[in-house]
């Protein structure tokens, strides 16, 4: 056990280095000149070489990657062109948005979507089954601001229930963060809980069609002993992956969510970041996010030491 711990721990830090490689080179990649961008339209040769003197992009590639990668050891991100913060700042201060709306996301899909899938398996065929699947077809179809919108209408607008835009922080209260994170996170748990579903409906179905599950049921074991006790633990492994798999819906569906509902979190940083072609703010989010997607991914790999006893073994 304690092999497969390590080996899963150093197994992601060959993918952390090419992601670093790949964020550093969005500079490359990406049309426009940051000394352009900095300086303006309308100025001089001399203040451009100036810039790009202060920002290192007079040097060559690997010089200015292993300077990157130096100064991320040293917990520093780089400064941001237009606001001239460091980036550290600016993602610690729109951090507490992002982790709130994906933390009531991710609560939301796995309490809804779960039961949903186990209804969807412990009624296979039936006009239950049918309905899950169709809402999860739906789930997928309707992308997340136009399900964003139409709650935001509803319950916003019309009943005036939930406010349609901005952020309460979690120490001005829990009622008041609660109502500012909920239709966004229902907004953003659509095709989470459509996922679940259905992945926790095959995963089951799978696992009903077992011989020891046939025995147990020679036996006399009841049906709903038989489902959650034998069947849904045997089934956990493909639902705790697509859970963690998940979390990159949750990254790349919060910058829009945000942007919908006017959260001053990560995404919105990121899309803001996008159209001013704030470089090193970019970097910083791409970095950021993709760090904690594979750390999330590490810890659904120690979670298979807790449910799968080969691993163990």
């Amino acid at each position: 056990m304690l092999g497969f711990i390590v080996r899963r721990i150093l197994s992601t830090l060959p993918v952390m280095g090419v992601v670093a490689l790949l964020v550093f080179s969005l500079m490359y990649l990406a049309p426009g000149d940051p000394a352009l961008l900095i300086a303006g339209d309308h100025a001089t040769q001399e203040e451009l070489d100036r810039i790009r003197v202060s920002l290192g992009l007079d040097e060559p590639f690997p010089i200015r990657f292993a300077t990157w990668v130096w100064q991320l050891l040293h917990g520093a991100l780089g400064t941001s062109i237009f606001t001239n913060l460091p980036v550290g700042t600016l993602l610690l201060e729109r951090m507490e948005p992002t982790i709130s709306l994906m933390a009531v996301t991710l609560v939301i899909a796995t309490s809804v979507g779960v039961p949903l899938g186990i209804a969807a398996a412990a009624k296979a065929d039936s006009w239950v089954d049918r309905l899950v699947m169709m809402g999860a077809v739906f789930g997928f179809s309707v992308p997340v601001f136009v399900l964003g919108y139409v709650l935001a209408y509803v319950f916003g607008l019309q009943m005036g229930i939930l406010p349609v835009q901005g952020y309460r922080a979690f120490s001005e209260g829990l009622g008041p963060w609660l109502r500012s994170v909920l239709l966004p996170s229902f907004a953003l748990s659509g095709v989470y809980i459509a996922i679940i579903a259905r992945t926790t409906r095959a995963a089951l179905l799978d696992v009903l069609q077992q011989g020891y599950i046939r025995t147990a049921r020679a036996k006399g074991v009841g049906r709903v002993r038989i489902l959650y006790v034998h069947a849904l633990k045997n089934a956990a492994l493909p639902i705790v992956t697509v859970i963690g798999i998940g979390m990159a819906l949750l990254v790349s569906g919060a910058v829009v969510t945000e942007s919908v509902f006017a959260i001053p979190g990560l995404g919105r940083l990121t899309a803001d970041a996008i159209l001013r072609r704030d470089y090193p703010v970019i970097q910083g989010v791409v970095l950021l996010f993709s760090f904690t997607y594979v750390m999330v991914n590490l810890l659904i790999d120690l979670v298979y030491i807790l449910i799968d006893p080969r691993v163990r073994l």
